[in-house]
């Protein structure tokens, strides 16, 4: 069976819809066959290819340029813990973070619906000026249009980022070997939870406030203690077991995970157990997953906790080299389970 489901993964994302649905952006196996089939097809390119939180340009100065760029939509605009401005500086920051570079400076880009509040939009962009104040980052270009009303949820915003990667930095799937350990930064499942319950269509009420937050300062302190760092990822939208899924195939490993090591604060477990959701498939917006070599895991964890975007950190997993490209997770019970990407779009609109 398993050999069945890896010759099955080994092909090509195939994209069968007619028109796009809320699934093509969730993340998962529609968000891959989309990209797969329209876009890298379209653009296919070796900077591209790699289909990284960004792309990694080379400088004649030996230096390596990173270059990412995301759209936001979250519904509602104000969550606990964040806004779509803070969230659309954080989110770029920390796709740039994921590349290993150090994020300098960003474009931001707004469509407004006619007959937005000025006064929300001036809050909005307060929000960004101080996460990118936190972060470290300027805002140095942008661009605004105005469409009619209906034609936009109030406001959408794309942000676009550039930073350094330092000389002889190197992450990536190639680099990731049967026996690294996974760690993850902190707790699941926070963004996506509290956004949903901030809309109000669900009669539940928890004390859950979004993740969202600058993740370049905790990926500079993770590096210098654990200098072999193989790969980064944020686990956005799909969550933990999509990012997994995506390295397992890149990588051409198997990655197991321990049901009793994921950290998921009670009040979001709670809430995923009442709506029949998987923790494992929701994002989070400030967390990080990190792939180091065994030996330095122990300094790697010591040094996440230490930092306060990091004190939940745990190692979840490992890596191994068999059954390729499959996600594996042991259970509390003793048993195992595949862990799939994604399919459809539980939480659509929360970044």
């Amino acid at each position: 069976m398993l050999e069945r489901i890896e010759a099955f993964r080994r092909r090509r994302p195939r994209l069968t819809d007619e028109v796009v649905t809320l699934a093509h952006g969730a993340g998962g196996k529609a968000s891959a066959a989309l990209v797969d089939a329209v876009f890298l097809e379209a653009f296919r390119n070796e900077a591209l290819e790699p289909l990284g939180d960004g792309a990694l340009l080379p400088l004649p100065s030996g230096h390596q340029l990173a270059f990412a760029t995301d759209s936001y939509v979250v519904r509602p605009h104000r969550f606990p813990g964040g806004s779509i401005g803070s969230l659309a500086v954080h989110g770029t920051v920390n796709d740039l973070a994921m590349c290993g570079a150090r994020p300098a400076w960003l474009s931001a880009a707004f469509v407004i619906e006619e007959g937005f509040p000025v006064a929300e939009l001036a809050a909005l962009a307060a929000d960004m000026a101080e996460a990118a104040a936190a972060a470290g980052v300027t805002v140095v270009t942008g661009d605004t249009k105005v469409v009619d009303t209906g034609a936009a949820d109030g406001v959408f915003i794309t942000t676009a980022g550039v930073g350094l990667v330092p000389a002889g930095r190197r992450l990536g799937a190639d680099r990731v070997r049967p026996g690294d350990v996974v760690l993850v930064s902190g707790t699941l499942a926070d963004h996506g939870v509290a956004v949903l319950l901030a809309r109000g269509d669900l009669d539940l009420e928890a004390d859950v406030v979004s993740d969202t937050a600058p993740l370049a300062d905790l990926v500079e302190v993770l590096l210098a203690a654990a200098p072999g760092t193989r790969w980064l990822r944020d686990p956005t939208r799909g969550g933990v077991g999509t990012v997994c899924n995506e390295l397992a195939a890149q990588a051409e490993v198997a990655v197991v995970l321990q049901e009793s090591s994921l950290p998921v604060r009670r009040p979001v477990g709670g809430a995923c157990d009442l709506l029949g959701i998987d923790p494992l498939y929701v994002a989070n917006e400030g967390k990080l997953v990190a792939v180091v070599p065994p030996e330095e895991a122990a300094p790697a964890l010591a040094a996440l906790r230490a930092h306060p975007l990091g004190a939940d950190a745990a190692v979840i997993g490992r890596v191994a080299a068999e059954p390729e490209r499959i996600v594996l997770l042991e259970t509390s019970f003793g048993g195992s389970r595949i862990v799939d990407m994604l399919v459809g779009d539980p939480l659509p609109r929360i970044c």
